[in-house]
């Protein structure tokens, strides 16, 4: 059942907490959080829509994408099934990009054509693509953790093909070609590019206390990579970065006054929160100007006003 939860009617709303004093820069004290959805077994991988004002997320054990329309506040099934779909992005043409746990990356076309755009490397079927981001370059990169292959989603197991405990994956944008950029990170989970994409963050998911690693980016490949910061009691999932260069994370799992959304700043300190009543695994930023946090959390979608913007590319 979805958490029971109700709006705050004070301003400053209390569940956005400064754990720094930079962090007040990015608090509008007249925004709150807004529940903008919920019924959803386990929410992922939010992208915003400008041109038709629209929210897409994963609802990833019930194999859906969801829409929200801002217009009408209405929430509708954007696409079932949907190959068990988890990270969402757009690319620099504006087309919906996936990381399906179904063991594919797919692309969707204008017209609503589905295009796959990989399941396999060198003939051996994918893991489990997780979460996705596109350069500027128009090349796509991807992590490929072995979460899928137990079978929690899709009710089956699967054999590993590709072995190791997960691969990132740079698809190139003009030729397709694929290659492996990074293949060291235990569980890869979320990641995103600093606002100028020197740095590529990943977070390592299978170490514990989960790690945000961070690679220099180099050219088509990643080099000198190490840990951004520890987790600690947090549980990162997947997260965005602002303008700033600030990582926006999904947060919690353990203590319930962890989850949420903590914020670091590029120094990998601490400087913020935002208290949802739930886990939180994925965010991106949206709406006019891309200063709307969206926020997808276990059963449901939050959304709140900051005072930045998300980078592009996320």
């Amino acid at each position: 059942m979805p958490v029971m939860w109700e709006p705050s009617t004070r301003y400053p709303d209390p569940a956005i907490r400064a754990l720094d004093p930079s962090f007040e820069k990015y608090h509008l004290p007249l925004a709150g959080v807004e529940r903008l959805a919920t019924g959803c077994r386990w929410a992922e991988g939010p992208v915003w829509f400008g041109d038709s004002r629209t929210l897409l997320w994963s609802d990833l054990p019930n194999d859906r994408i969801m829409r929200w329309d801002e217009i009408t506040s209405t929430t509708s099934v954007f696409r079932h099934p949907a190959n068990f779909a988890n990270g969402n992005t757009r690319d620099r043409q504006g087309r919906l990009v996936t990381a399906e746990h179904g063991r594919r990356v797919t692309r969707t076309e204008y017209d609503g054509t589905v295009t796959v755009l990989m399941d396999r490397f060198e003939g051996k079927r994918l893991n489990s693509p997780n979460d996705i981001v596109v350069k500027s370059d128009g090349s796509i990169w991807f992590t490929d953790p072995p979460f899928g292959i137990a079978g929690h989603y899709q009710g089956h197991k699967a054999e590993q093909e590709i072995p190791g405990a997960g691969n990132i994956y740079r698809l190139d944008g003009v030729t397709g070609r694929a290659t492996i950029v990074a293949d060291d990170v235990l569980g890869p989970n979320g990641l995103a590019f600093s606002p100028d994409e020197s740095i590529l963050y990943v977070i390592e998911s299978r170490s514990r206390p989960r790690v945000i690693r961070a690679f220099d980016v180099d050219g088509e490949g990643l080099r000198n990579g190490r840990v951004f910061l520890d987790a600690g009691p947090g549980t990162p999932d997947g997260f965005r970065v602002d303008v700033d260069g600030n990582l926006w994370c999904g947060w919690g799992m353990g203590d319930p006054e962890l989850d949420g959304v903590r914020v670091f700043n590029s120094s990998g300190a601490p400087i913020g929160h935002i208290h949802l009543p739930e886990r939180c695994a994925n965010v991106c930023f949206g709406g006019r100007g891309r200063s709307r946090l969206f926020m997808a959390a276990s059963h449901s979608v939050y959304a709140l006003y900051v005072n930045t913007q998300g980078a592009a590319g996320g």
